[in-house]
């Protein structure tokens, strides 16, 4: 949730601010006013002159409040009777109907400051209840995320001028601190709400009025539905973590024990044939079953080096001997150990060194030949390609089979993902991971692109020796 409005502001009635500055108009203007009407004192009437000071009076309770305008009411009420009634100069009235006229005006003057006052309050408890209810609103709409309660908990400090604002939950007799901005409010916080059956909001700070309790009330309750909130998102985030460990646990255990079970039905096959005292084998034949034999069990190697290889990059112990080391002798000891389809190779042995772990470069070079195996159509062309690009070697592995879709690129390298791949000799969709965990383990990177004609390009990125 993100909490970006500006504040409301300290609420005060119409603040000191205001009331200084009705207090400095009265004071100016009644003078003013005054010394103006004097040089004209006997061409106006003393009703004009008590309607000009009332419009006055009115000026001031706009802008200052009441106070100053009840101030302002006697100040001129005082005035009038000084400059205007005779006998002028003093504070005497002869006269019954200027005794009158003067209450009268000290009464309306009042009346009419009392109601601009208490319609410039309704217009400010309006903007408040407006801005209070676009707060609220806002902190209900926006998505709850981690981080929101103490956003929250900063809008709260900062509207109410707070100097620490905290969330405390009651466990077992026990109040704790849920979250806290400013640091953690003191033992007796000048604010307290209750949020909930076990929640209180508390801050330090000057205290409030009845009008901020309402809307404490409701933050409150709003900052114990976003920590509801957030337990509840860290909860599904924990049930999706489990369904997807559940996930690649079934995925683990239904592609093991199928890798697992076609090489040793081959070598169970072929050892039971040549344990058959009933058959008689040729010599050609023994060596074709000793063949198989061995050749499920490289399989069977690959697939245990494999799964020890995923487990130390997921474990994070995969540790890389960074040391200079000669790529073209390294992609050839990988195809010597990578039995298959022939491969082009195109690394020039003058390259300048790598700084590379060998027996990991081996291992991605050996994988990314065996991924690029699988796809390539029979009798289809397989290359790798090195050359120096600045302070970085590449090394491409190129085939031409179908390649694969943009958008399904990242996906590849998740571990036991073989995309459309649905053969029985494909492995457990681990290659890749592997190949991608390696490179980054010595400091490259693998991306794979579309190899001109059609096909996937895997180009590593490794760092020269210095």
């Amino acid at each position: 949730m993100s909490i970006t409005a500006p504040a409301p502001g300290p609420r005060r009635g119409l603040g000191h601010g205001r009331t200084l500055a009705g207090t400095v108009l009265a004071a100016g203007g009644l003078t003013a006013l005054t010394a103006g009407l004097v040089n004209t004192r006997g061409e106006l009437a003393l009703a004009s002159i008590v309607l000009l000071y009332l419009a006055a009076v009115v000026v001031v309770a706009v802008v200052g409040g009441v106070w100053p305008a009840l101030a302002a009411a006697v100040a001129s009420d005082l005035l009038v009777n000084f400059y205007f009634v005779p006998p002028y100069h003093t504070l005497t009235v002869e006269n019954r109907d200027h005794v009158i006229t003067l209450v009268v005006y000290v009464a309306v003057a009042v009346t009419v400051s009392l109601a601009v006052d208490l319609a410039a309050r309704q217009r400010a408890a309006a903007a408040r209840n407006g801005v209070e209810a676009a707060l609220l609103a806002r902190i209900s709409a926006e998505p709850v995320d981690a981080g929101s309660l103490e956003r929250l908990l900063e809008q709260v400090r900062d509207t109410f001028g707070m100097t620490a604002a905290a969330l405390l939950e009651t466990d077992g007799g026990t109040e704790r601190t849920v979250a806290a901005v400013g640091g953690i409010p003191s033992a007796t916080p000048s604010l307290s709400v209750s949020a909930s059956a076990t929640l209180r909001l508390v801050a330090d700070g000057p205290p409030v009025i009845a009008a901020d309790q309402r809307l404490l009330t409701r933050l409150a309750a709003a900052a114990a539905r976003t920590l509801q909130a957030e337990r509840l998102a860290a909860e599904a985030a924990g049930a999706r973590e489990l369904a997807e460990v559940d996930r690649l646990r079934a995925a683990l255990l239904a592609a093991v024990g199928h890798d697992l079970r076609t090489p040793l039905a081959g070598i169970k096959a072929a050892t039971s044939s040549l344990r058959e005292p009933d058959i008689t084998l040729t010599g050609a034949e023994q060596a074709e079953l000793l063949a198989t034999v061995e050749e499920s069990a490289d399989r069977m190697d690959v697939l245990v080096e494999n799964l020890l290889a995923m487990s130390r990059l997921q474990a994070g112990v995969l540790s890389a001997d960074l040391r200079p080391a000669a790529l073209d002798e390294i992609v050839a000891v990988a195809i010597l150990h990578t039995p298959g389809a022939p491969v082009q190779v195109d690394v020039p042995d003058d390259l300048p060194l790598a700084l590379v772990d060998p027996g990991l470069l081996e291992r991605v070079v050996a994988n990314l030949i065996a991924n690029a195996r699988r796809a390539n159509p029979p009798g289809g062309r397989i290359s790798v390609h090195g050359r120096h690009v600045g302070a970085r070697l590449e090394l491409a592995v190129v085939d031409h089979g179908p390649g694969v879709p943009a958008d399904q690129r990242e996906r590849m390298f998740a571990p036991f993902q073989r995309l459309d791949d649905h053969t029985t000799d494909g492995g457990l969709g681990l290659g890749l991971a592997i190949a991608r965990g390696f490179t980054e383990a010595m400091g490259g990177t693998i991306t794979p692109t579309d190899t001109p004609g059609g096909g996937l390009t895997m180009t590593m990125t490794l760092r020269a020796a210095p």
